[in-house]
This record gives structure tokens, C-alpha cells and sequence, in this order.
């Protein structure tokens, strides 16, 4: 994710959500300049005594009065547990305005969208899809999110409340790779897909010819989901030059 030089100011927690041990969802209330969906803002806390500051997708929709992004912790990751140890009232600095090219602005023509993401690279997605933008623009769109746990989906009731809304537009696919998944599939997102198992899931091929892929998650996922779509001719997308893949890495 590119590192801007941002203006902080200074926001309060709403609510720190714990999915699961390691995984959370915060929410801040903060003077939020306007921002296009998909775009990511830094966050700034006292680690230690120095301040830290980190890039973090928006979940939230442009509309909504406040900022929530996802994350999760890690074990030697001071920032992030920091992060986990807020509670609601506590303060925390917000970069202003946020920044990205992970848009729909930034998505050529297209019949179909394919949104892949591994862990919390579901973040943006989830702001994206909650515009009207995506749903006046695509006739197909298929999000795909692969994780570790089954209880690492997450946001998995406003994903079905856009699969029962328009059910012939939407598609949603679970990935999950240490433990059966009643819901999906078993498997990483990349194997899945090259053995051709994702494609028959979800009922629908991804070609050139139709499609636009977003990719967004950890590197390995994306290096190896770049490789298998160059097998169809597929190429990143530039400004310069058109393309069939818009990739956000996560790290």
C-alpha cells in the first residue's frame, strides 16, 4: 500500500470489534473529508512513546458518518496490538484526506467484476460494494474471499443481504485452508482457481474478453493469481497502458 504524507486529525473510538482473537473492526468518528470508495487513511497512535502510523482500507461507505476499517493483530506487531487495546472514547489520529487508487474511477469497461481478497483485504471491497456505483455498472460481480478460519468471514450477514437482493447479479465464494468449510470451498484462493474448481463454483468463467479482476490481499496470493490469469492473456491495468487486473497488496 503507497505512503503518503497526510494531515492527522484527531477522532474518537465508536467501537473496537473483536471477530475473533485476532481479528477486529474499528470504528471511529472523526471529520472525515470526502473520500471514494476504496481508498485507504492512516491511522496514528503513541507506541512506546513515538508515534506510529499505518495505512488501513475504509470499509465504511462514502455516506456514512464514520470510519471503520478491519484488521488484525500479530504477535510482534506493537502497532497492531495497540491498536486491539483501544476502547470506545479513546482517541486516535486520522489522515486526512485518504488516498488510493483501488476506485471503481480506475476500472475500465467491463461486463463482469471479480473482487479477490485474502484476510482483511475484504475491507474495501465491502465499502465498494455498499455504493450504488458497482451495482449500476456491472452485469456480473463475484467476490471471493479466502481465509485461514471459517470464522475469519466476516461481514458475512451484509454479504447475504446483497446475494438475496440481487441474485442474479451477485456471487459470493468462501476460500477457507485449515478447516472444512460448510459454506465454500477448501483451499487456498490461487489453487482453487487454477485447478478450475472456483470458476465451477461460482458458475461463471473469468475471460478477457468480459472481465475486470481486482485483487487485494496478502503478496503471494496476488503474485500467484497474476500468473495464472497471464495463462488467458490477462495483464495488469495501467493508465497508460489497459489492462484486465487492478491489484491493492496487502503485507
Amino acid at each position: 500500500m503507497t505512503i503518503v504524507r497526510s494531515n492527522f486529525i484527531t477522532g474518537e473510538v465508536i467501537e473496537n470489534r473483536e471477530w475473533t482473537e485476532r481479528l477486529f473492526s474499528l470504528r471511529i468518528r472523526v471529520e472525515q473529508l470526502p473520500f471514494k470508495a476504496g481508498q485507504f487513511v492512516r491511522l496514528q497512535l503513541p507506541v512506546y512513546g513515538e508515534k506510529v502510523a499505518k495505512s488501513y482500507s475504509l470499509v465504511n461507505a462514502p455516506d456514512e458518518p464514520d470510519i471503520e476499517v478491519l484488521y488484525n493483530t500479530v504477535p510482534s506487531g506493537q502497532f497492531s496490538n495497540t491498536l486491539a487495546g483501544l476502547n470506545a472514547g479513546d482517541s486516535i489520529e486520522v489522515s486526512q484526506p485518504a488516498h488510493g487508487f483501488f476506485v471503481l474511477d480506475e476500472i475500465p469497461v467491463s461486463k463482469h467484476l471479480w473482487m479477490f481478497a485474502t484476510g482483511t483485504g475484504l475491507g474495501p471491497y465491502i465499502s465498494i460494494l455498499k455504493t450504488a456505483e458497482i451495482w449500476a455498472r456491472f452485469e456480473k460481480i463475484v467476490l471471493v474471499h479466502g481465509t485461514p478460519l471459517t470464522e475469519e468471514l466476516v461481514y458475512v450477514d451484509l454479504i447475504s443481504s446483497w446475494q438475496r437482493s440481487n441474485p442474479e447479479q451477485f456471487r459470493f465464494t468462501s476460500c477457507v485452508t485449515r478447516e472444512q468449510n460448510s459454506a465454500g470451498l477448501h483451499g487456498r484462493v490461487t489453487d482453487l482457481f487454477a485447478e478450475g474448481i472456483l470458476e465451477k463454483q461460482v458458475g461463471l468463467e473469468i475471460r478477457k474478453e468480459n472481465s475486470h479482476i481486482m485483487l487485494c490481499g496478502n503478496h503471494n496470493m496476488i503474485d500467484d493469481m497474476k500468473t495464472s490469469l497471464a495463462e488467458r492473456g490477462m495483464s495488469k491495468h495501467l493508465r497508460h497502458k489497459p489492462g484486465h487486473i487492478t491489484t491493492e497488496q496487502y503485507f
